[in-house]
C-alpha cells in the first residue's frame, strides 16, 4: 500500500516535478507477466524515478547498507526502502550472490517485474562497466524475457555524493525485450551465463550511448581508492616570518 501512496501522492510528483522526466519505449515494458527490466546505475535516484513512471509496480534487489544504517537517518531510511517493497541483498561474502538470485527469482515466480542493475553498483564516472552474471542465471532460471533500459541524464542531475539534484534533464529509455528462451536448460553454464549477461550488456550500451568499459565497476572503484590512498598528503607551507 505504501508503494502506491509514494509512487502516486508523495514522491512519484515530486520526482517528475523535479527531474521532469520524458520517456521512451515504455511500450516495450511487458503489461503483464514477469519480467526483468535491467538497466545502467548512475545516481541513486535511478531507484525511484524507473518506478514513478512505470504503470507496473517494479521490485529493485538493493543494496544491504540501504536497510542496516546507523542512527535516525540509517531507519528512515530502512523504513523507506522496505516500505517501497525493496529487498536487501548482501553484496559481499560467499552466499552473497545465491541470496541475490533466490530473492530475485521469488519475485519473477509471483508474476512481476524485477529490476536489477547488472554492473552491481553505481557508475563513479558516468561510464557502463561489465554486468556481473546473476541476470542471465534469474532470466534462464524463471524463463522470462530481459527488458534492457537507459537512464539518461541522471548522473548529472545527481552524481555520487550530491544530495541536492541539479536541474537536469532525463530520459529514461526502454528497448525490446530479450528473449533467452533458446539457452533454456543451460543457466550452469558458465559460457552461456557470459554471452548472456554481455547480449545484455551491450543492448543497454545500445540504448545509453556510454562509454563502455570491460572491466567490474567495484574492481576499478577498490582500485581508484587504494591508489588514492598511497599518494602522498601534501600540507601548506608555512609562511616565512
Amino acid at each position: 500500500m505504501f508503494y502506491y501512496l509514494l509512487k502516486y501522492l508523495l514522491l512519484g510528483p515530486l520526482l517528475r516535478l523535479v527531474f521532469r522526466p520524458s520517456t521512451e519505449g515504455l511500450e516495450n515494458v511487458p503489461a503483464s507477466g514477469p519480467a526483468i527490466v535491467a538497466g545502467n546505475h548512475l545516481s541513486f535516484s535511478d531507484h525511484f524515478l524507473m518506478p514513478a513512471i512505470l504503470k507496473r509496480r517494479i521490485t529493485f534487489l538493493a543494496k544491504a547498507e540501504y536497510f542496516t544504517g546507523p542512527g535516525v537517518k540509517g531507519r528512515l531510511t530502512a523504513f523507506f526502502f522496505r516500505s517501497a517493497g525493496q529487498i536487501p541483498v548482501e553484496r559481499s561474502g560467499k552466499d552473497a550472490g545465491r541470496a541475490a538470485i533466490r530473492e530475485g527469482l521469488g519475485v519473477l515466480r509471483r508474476g512481476e517485474l524485477l529490476g536489477i542493475y547488472p554492473e552491481g553498483t553505481r557508475s563513479h564516472d558516468g561510464r557502463l562497466y561489465k554486468g556481473k552474471v546473476g541476470v542471465a542465471v534469474m532470466a534462464l532460471k524463471a524463463g522470462v524475457p530481459v527488458v534492457p533500459c537507459a537512464m539518461i541524464g541522471t548522473f548529472e542531475a545527481q552524481p555520487p555524493g550530491k544530495v541536492v539534484p541539479n536541474v537536469h534533464p532525463v530520459v529514461i529509455r526502454f528497448g525490446k525485450p530479450l528473449d533467452f528462451s533458446r539457452y533454456a536448460g543451460m543457466e550452469n553454464e558458465k559460457a552461456v551465463l557470459r554471452a548472456v549477461t554481455d547480449e545484455i550488456m551491450y543492448a543497454i550500451l545500445m540504448l545509453s550511448e556510454q562509454e563502455y568499459v570491460d572491466r567490474y565497476a567495484a574492481v576499478v572503484k577498490a582500485e581508484q581508492a587504494a591508489a588514492e590512498s598511497t599518494k602522498p598528503r601534501r600540507f601548506p607551507r608555512a609562511p616565512l616570518s
